[in-house]
């Protein structure tokens, strides 16, 4: 019998594009990420200057959205059919969360090529937890999470193998 808060369980997927600029280009990608996941997106801000690339200090250069439950777990399936059911081994930190790469949008069921919006790829992040990491983040009475309950790496492979059906490589 095993210990049921010691089971792993998906708590968010985050989808983040990178546009790198704001404007018209920012708000294709917004269109998209809306498209996709059919749930809203916030803008993400640069924290630095970079001449490089004429990026300023709190310029709008991307988009982001969280999903939580059902919405999450259809979407990573999704994603991670498109790249095969594959990841790779660094692809884990040692929290046992992942994350990984899409290279087109247009991969995704029901989105096709427009030339006048162009090609949008995106990250998709994998959060995954254990049931009573709420004690470390409430508010009142905070306590640290014991070192034998926290995840790790292999624990995230485990799970993402064992309920996605995924290869590590």
């Amino acid at each position: 019998m095993t210990n049921p808060m010691l089971t792993p369980v998906l708590d968010k997927v985050v989808v983040h594009i990178g546009v790198g600029e704001s404007g018209e280009r920012l708000e294709l990608a917004e269109n998209i990420l809306q498209t996709i996941t059919n749930q809203g997106s916030v803008r993400t801000i640069s924290k630095m200057k970079i001449p490089a690339f004429d990026i300023k200090v709190g310029e709008p250069i991307g988009c982001k959205t969280t999903l939580r439950g059902e919405k999450a777990d259809t979407f990573l399936k999704t994603a991670l059919g498109i790249v095969q059911n594959q990841l790779y081994s660094s692809q884990f930190d040692k929290m046992g969360n992942v994350s990984f790469g899409i290279e087109e949008h247009t991969d995704f069921p029901g989105m096709v090529y427009d030339p006048n919006v162009g090609i949008y790829g995106m990250d998709v992040i994998v959060v995954l937890k254990r049931a009573g990491y709420r004690v470390s983040r409430r508010r009142v009475h905070k306590a640290k999470i014991p070192t034998r309950h926290k995840m790790v790496a292999d624990d995230g492979r485990a799970y993402m193998t064992g309920v996605y059906g995924i290869e590590v490589i």
